[in-house]
């Protein structure tokens, strides 16, 4: 898993960060293995109390935008073996 800048500072990792996941890999596991090996990222991606993924943030894998899937749909197989990294996005905005 690839994160941006702000939140690797945040968690204090460098580079990427690899998560175990039991069953069939899909964001809302690999989300729920992020915010429980670093706490201090919970609400930082999905809003604490709905789980919906804020507004500012995307989610990548395989060259395909993620961010309107459903969470528990399951991840691309390259993601769920290791072989292509699933990407958190700080999206920008302004003029």
């Amino acid at each position: 898993m690839v994160l941006p800048a702000h939140l690797r500072t945040l968690a204090r990792v460098d580079g990427e960060v690899r998560l175990p996941v039991e069953g069939q890999v899909t964001q809302r596991l690999v989300l729920d293995a992020l915010e429980n090996r670093y706490p201090m990222l919970r609400g930082t991606i999905r809003d604490q109390v709905t789980g919906r993924r804020r507004a500012f943030v995307r989610f990548f894998a395989c060259e395909r935008d993620l961010s309107h899937e459903e969470p528990d749909a399951p991840l691309p197989h390259a993601v769920a073996t290791g072989t292509e990294p699933y990407l958190i996005v700080g999206a920008m905005a302004g003029g």
